[in-house]
């Protein structure tokens, strides 16, 4: 006898909308352990992919709407544990004659989902430390989208007259990380490079791995307007003759 997902597969007679693969089965494992050259996905996301694909063949049974906005946000109450939002779609499912419980009993877990994998499937994944750099690229993107916002900002601020010439400014957002026991300040990007914040203080800590061990003494990514440090706004002085924009203006209103 075929576990949850053999028997869910098997009664509704799911597929997998990609030609490239020939059954369910194929397609999980390919993705499990990234095979077909994408990167591999986890036993949470390929759950919710499973899931949802589930949902969308028993709406398709019952003549239900499919579209995929409205079934990602009721697989989400379904899942979810907002009552009040729950009772409305349960009573909404009945109309297509459907039970909202029947259909969270149909859903499998991520456990099931590892089981089936592992257990089912015999499938094995390359645990081998992977290679990117998440940690610096987040912080790296979460700087680019906030001087994307400082920009319109700044752009705002000129067509109001409020900031001469401020949308020809150049954007320079830095985040900067701040001993807990000391005033040593020193960039990300540095801290992560030699693996502590401060040296004096670092001696005392346990030999975390650099990079967790900056995380932890990581207090904020400075958004534009949040800290003075955050948000440096250099104007071009030779050509329209105005004055470099203070740290000043990155501060909060105090009136």
């Amino acid at each position: 006898m075929g576990c949850k997902i053999d028997s869910l597969v098997e009664r509704h007679a799911l597929t997998v909308p990609d030609s490239g693969y020939e059954s369910v089965d194929e397609y999980l494992v390919a993705r499990w352990t990234g095979s077909d050259g994408r990167s591999a996905d986890g036993y949470k996301p390929l759950t919710e992919w499973f899931n949802k694909r589930l949902l969308k063949r028993i709406y398709d049974e019952h003549s239900r709407d499919t579209v995929s906005v409205h079934l990602d946000r009721e697989y989400e109450v379904i899942t979810g544990d907002q009552d009040i939002q729950r009772d409305e779609l349960a009573a909404d499912l009945a109309t297509d004659g459907l039970d909202i419980d029947g259909i969270a009993d149909e859903l499998v877990s991520w456990s099931t989902m590892r089981h089936h994998l592992k257990g089912c499937l015999d499938a094995e994944k390359d645990t081998a430390p992977a290679e990117t750099d998440w940690e610096t690229n987040t912080v790296q993107m979460t700087r680019e989208r906030a001087a994307k916002k400082a920009r319109s900002v700044l752009s705002s601020l000129t067509s109001k007259d409020r900031l001469r010439d401020a949308d020809r400014a150049q954007v320079d957002v830095q985040v900067k990380l701040s001993c807990p026991d000391c005033s040593v300040r020193v960039p990300f990007e540095n801290a992560v490079e030699r693996g502590y914040v401060c040296e004096t203080h670092a001696e005392t800590e346990s030999a975390e791995p650099g990079l967790e061990r900056v995380g932890n003494q990581l207090s904020a990514i400075a958004l534009p307007y949040v800290a003075v440090e955050a948000l440096q706004t250099a104007f071009l002085l030779s050509k329209y003759d105005v004055a470099p924009l203070s740290r000043e203006y990155c501060r909060h209103p105090t009136g």
